[in-house]
């Protein structure tokens, strides 16, 4: 009877621990063991599900955690999981900002970036030439690696599919032989495919150590948040600088089009990324839910070819894919062989809403962009809820993911040097994260290229976010005029033209930029004004440095002007109200034209007066004044040197620059009939602009500009505005601005 005794109360013990050891009461060290992907994606915040999720303080410093390993715990994961954790053990699995990256390279000389020397007899793709040529001709370049921040290889590493044929075999050898590895450290490595047949895992063939990624298809659970950055899948043929404009080109209303949902591509009869592509017939209907799928690629298809292969094809082959992207409201991004696809870019810009069906994938620059107001997150496990999802979202929203699709488009997708830009304006942002951008510079136009957080960090200060603020810039402005000519007579034309300016009752300040090789004249030669008068001696007399930042300009609004402008105070007045209505755009009298020479092949100039004209010349025009800093710190220096060097076309390149900025043609304002005979009858100018070569150079500024543009960013424009009741048949007494009609 005892014996039976102890046998149950053994028995009774043991289904006890195997009954905690089963539901978490006993957690056993895994020794030998790296750390599950589970576990890793719960450390980093990514898991709602993860118990500690929002414990403060769990994660210790992560440069001790090669000696904690032992103590990570183990829960159950999938077969995928464990082959995926297996291949992608990096160095620097659990990296971030502050334990795998050397701020203090950055605190001598800012934020630059070092490309390696290319290696004699080493090949590279041309998407890849294209990725160092963008960076290549930043402002962040510097060929000097001592004063780099970040360093790029010139390895290639974007294609680590082993059966391709820009695979770079001995890649790690070749790597770890640079004297400025270090590891790693303050590296970015740049990765559009990874893995291989039969699983196309994530792992690049070498450890990247505490190297950072930019990496196409990359899991939320490979992800290092703050750390990584996740780039679109583009092709070969993406366009290096510039690219297409989205094809929104108006709003419909209502936003619905000819499909609902559409998709065409690739079906994978087997291996991963097969079961969503072969599921999608079950939705298809052939009118307004279009989504085919093809097996006929690869060179072996047929002998893996199933039973709907044959209908599949003759279906596939019946559609045109550009007609169907341009006529659906929207557009499915289902996986392939890996989580991204080229649909997914091609959708935004034919503003198709993407309908993500990825499940795992970290969208691309997803540390910045708010997706969901420009796609819709679906689950592949949901795929028969899609259509009835897609139909149930009003227009209005509709509309306004449409709108969002082309504003991410074109300010971040559009070619490779956008995609390369922000990659590493996120990267800065983190570095300088004093000076960070905030969400809605990112995700309102014009962007967070053009929105340069150096400058100021409040939205208020940039011409952009008066409407969305509601406030209005500051009713003043500070005038400049540029002077080359010396002083010799009181009845020159800029002495009237800085009394003019200065009766303005919108004026708080004039600046004279002398850029003039004689002296500075004495204070008592200048006429007398009612507002503050300062004269600055402009940097190496150049003529670039009209549009320098100064401080000492403390307004929003400038004025800027040529000292041989002949302008009213009638005049000054109107424009500036104009101005204060279109805040970031240039707003003037002299307005010239752009055109395409078909018989030259290039773009052409020209100052007739015609019923359209895409710039307003600076040497009467206001605009804001962030757009100093701009052109001062966004345009490259050899733009800004060849300006200096000819003494001409600044303002066609502050023209190119605020029309790229906002895609919006310049404001022409009524202009006095005279105007351009008035110029051309100043002694100070007259040579300049009876000089053909002058006329011949700002031809050849045209062409040069547009190219490193990378496209013409000039927009035509056939509106004037006029002062209400201008020329209009009643008393002059009743006009404001009646001055401009005698004139």
């Amino acid at each position: 009877m005892q014996a039976k005794k102890r046998y149950l109360i053994l028995f009774s013990a043991g289904a006890c621990v195997i009954l905690l050891l089963c539901f978490g009461g006993i957690q056993v060290p895994l020794s030998g063991r790296g750390p599950s992907r589970r576990d890793d994606g719960s450390l980093a915040g990514y898991h709602p599900g993860a118990r500690w999720r929002r414990l403060q303080g769990y994660l210790q410093s992560f440069s001790t955690f090669e000696k904690d390993r032992s103590d990570d715990l183990s829960e159950h994961i999938s077969p995928r999981q464990k082959r995926d954790t297996n291949s992608f053990l990096y160095t620097g699995k659990r990296c971030r900002m502050e334990s795998c990256f050397d701020f203090s390279l950055c605190e001598r000389n800012g934020f630059k970036v070092y490309v390696y020397p290319q290696q004699k007899g080493e090949k590279i793709s041309e998407s890849y030439q294209n990725i160092l040529t963008s960076i290549e001709g930043s402002r962040f370049y510097t060929p000097d690696p001592a004063q780099a921040c970040l360093f790029v290889l010139s390895l290639d590493t974007l294609d680590r599919d082993q059966l391709s044929p820009q695979y770079v075999h001995n890649l790690k050898a070749k790597i770890q032989s640079l004297p400025l590895w270090n590891e790693g450290k303050n590296h970015i490595i740049f990765n559009l495919y990874s893995g291989t047949w039969p699983d196309y895992t994530e792992d690049l063939g070498f450890d990247i150590g505490f190297a950072m990624l930019a990496k196409a298809s990359i899991s939320t659970e490979n992800f290092r948040p703050q750390f990584d950055v996740s780039i679109p899948l583009f092709s070969k043929e993406h366009p290096r600088t510039g690219g297409e404009r989205g094809y929104l080109r108006h709003n419909t209303i209502p936003p619905y089009r000819k499909y609902v949902l559409v998709f065409k591509g690739k079906r994978y009869l087997t291996g991963i990324g097969s079961d969503t592509r072969n599921a999608l017939y079950h939705v298809h209907n052939s009118q307004d839910v279009v989504l085919l799928t093809t097996c006929k690629h690869g060179k072996d298809w047929q002998k893996h070819k199933d039973a709907r292969c044959d209908k599949d094809n003759a279906e596939y082959d019946k559609y045109d894919y550009r007609e169907m992207l341009y006529n659906s409201t929207f557009c499915l991004v289902p996986r392939g062989r890996r989580l991204g696809s080229f649909r997914f870019l091609e959708a935004l810009q034919a503003a198709c809403v993407p309908v993500m069906l990825s499940n795992g994938w970290e969208l691309p620059f997803s540390e910045i962009i708010d997706w969901n107001t420009a796609a819709v997150i679906g689950d592949e496990r949901l795929l028969l809820q899609i259509p009835s999802t897609v139909r149930s979202i009003h227009q209005d929203k509709i509309l306004s993911l449409r709108q969002q699709t082309q504003l991410l488009w074109e300010a971040y997708f559009s070619s490779v040097e956008k995609i390369v830009l922000t990659t590493l304006e996120i990267i800065q942002d983190r570095v300088l994260d004093h000076n960070s951008r905030s969400s809605l510079m990112w995700n309102s136009l014009p962007g967070g290229l053009f929105t340069l957080p150096r400058y100021s960090t409040h939205l208020g200060d940039f011409p952009f976010f008066y409407a969305k603020l509601g406030i209005k810039p500051y009713p003043k402005f500070t005038a400049i005029i540029h002077v080359v000519t010396p002083l010799v007579s009181q009845s020159q034309p800029v002495m009237k033209l800085l009394v003019a300016v200065a009766k303005s009752q919108y004026c708080a300040q004039v600046i004279v930029l002398w850029n003039c090789d004689k002296p500075l004249p004495a204070k008592h030669r200048w006429p007398a004004t009612s507002v503050p008068f300062i004269v600055i001696e402009g940097e190496s007399k150049v003529i670039s440095s009209r549009f320098l930042p100064y401080d000492t300009i403390p307004t929003d609004a400038v004025l800027s002007l040529d000292e041989d402008t002949v302008l009213s105070t009638t005049e000054v007045d109107f424009a500036f109200t104009v101005w204060q209505s279109f805040p970031d755009r240039i707003v003037g009298y002299p307005a010239r034209s752009h055109f395409w020479d078909s018989s030259k092949e290039r773009w052409g100039y020209t100052s007739k007066w015609t019923n359209d004209y895409s710039m307003v010349l600076t040497g009467a025009a206001i605009y804001h004044k962030y757009y100093h800093y701009l052109y001062t710190t966004y345009l490259p220096a050899s733009l800004r040197t060849m300006v200096d060097q000819m003494s001409n076309c600044e303002d066609i390149l502050m023209n190119f620059l605020v029309s790229s900025v906002t895609k919006l043609p310049p404001i022409k304002v009524t202009q006095k009939k005279q105007y351009k005979e008035t110029m051309m009858g100043q002694s100070s100018r007259a040579s300049r602009w009876a000089d053909p070569d002058h006329f011949a150079q700002r031809q050849t500024c045209m062409n040069k500009f547009a190219n490193w543009f990378g496209t013409m960013p000039l927009v035509h424009s056939q509106m004037r505005l006029d002062p209400v009741l201008f020329k209009d048949q009643v008393s002059i007494l009743r006009k404001k601005y009646r001055e401009i009609e005698r004139l």
